[in-house]
């Protein structure tokens, strides 16, 4: 049972990732079409979205699993990473830069400190 639960909630933070990820790269395309704005210009803030989202995503996999968050954590940042790679790899016939890798480093990063945090904000809710 404790296996299904945190399958579960792998599966929630990577699909809390995703759904970050279309709904930022909605606003940020309405932006730049109505805007003056350029995508170079706005280089900070999707890199910056981009590790938050990652970060979210691996704070709601800890919080619904309730227990090993940094595994929890590494296990949806690589699987984000994993399906970026199939995407890039597959769709555009790329393999990751170095610079991507350290990106998705960070990535695996950030998504262990947040289900670490997630495990222990959200059992620290519970139990007072």
């Amino acid at each position: 049972m404790e296996a299904k639960r945190l399958l579960m909630a792998i599966v929630v933070g990577v699909t809390t990732i995703f759904a970050i990820a279309v709904l930022t790269s909605l606003i940020l395309s309405l932006i730049l079409k109505f805007t003056s704005l350029e995508e170079s210009s706005m280089k900070w803030a999707i890199l910056i979205i981009s590790f938050l989202s990652v970060f979210i995503g691996g704070f709601v996999a800890g919080g619904k699993g309730k227990a090993k968050g940094w595994l929890l954590g590494a296990v949806t940042g690589f699987l984000y990473s994993f399906v970026v790679f199939l995407i890039q790899f597959l769709g555009y016939s790329q393999s990751f830069s170095s610079k991507q890798m350290l990106f998705h480093l960070g990535f695996l990063g950030i998504a262990v400190l947040g289900g670490m945090m997630g495990v222990n904000l959200t059992s620290s809710r519970q139990s007072a």
